[in-house]
C-alpha cells in the first residue's frame, strides 16, 4: 500500500515464503487485475509490483481483516494451541 515494491523486499518482508509461491502469488494477483508488474531497466534486472485502482478500492475490506486478525488471531491460535496439548495430556 506504499507504492511499487521490488520482487526482493517482497520476499523479505513475506519470509519464509519461496521464491516459487511468491511469483505464483504474484502471477495469479496480476492475472486477476490486483497487481501491476513493471519491469525496470536496471542491471540487474529489477521487476516492481504495484497495487492496481481494483486493489485500492478494496482497501477499507483490507483494514477490516488486519483489524479482525489482530483482535482473534492470536487467540484462535492459543485456543488451538491448548487443544492440542489438552488432546495430549488426556
Amino acid at each position: 500500500m506504499n507504492g511499487g515494491v521490488r520482487f526482493g523486499a517482497l520476499r523479505r518482508a513475506l519470509a519464509p515464503i519461496t521464491q516459487h509461491m511468491l511469483t505464483a502469488q504474484l502471477r495469479e494477483l496480476e492475472r486477476d487485475g490486483l497487481v501491476a508488474r513493471r519491469v525496470l531497466a536496471e542491471k540487474p534486472l529489477q521487476v516492481e509490483y504495484e497495487l492496481t485502482d481494483s486493489a485500492w478500492s478494496l482497501t477499507p475490506a483490507f483494514r477490516e481483516l488486519l483489524a479482525w486478525s489482530k483482535t482473534f488471531g492470536p487467540r484462535r491460535q492459543a485456543e488451538a494451541s491448548e487443544a492440542i496439548l489438552g488432546a495430549g495430556l488426556a
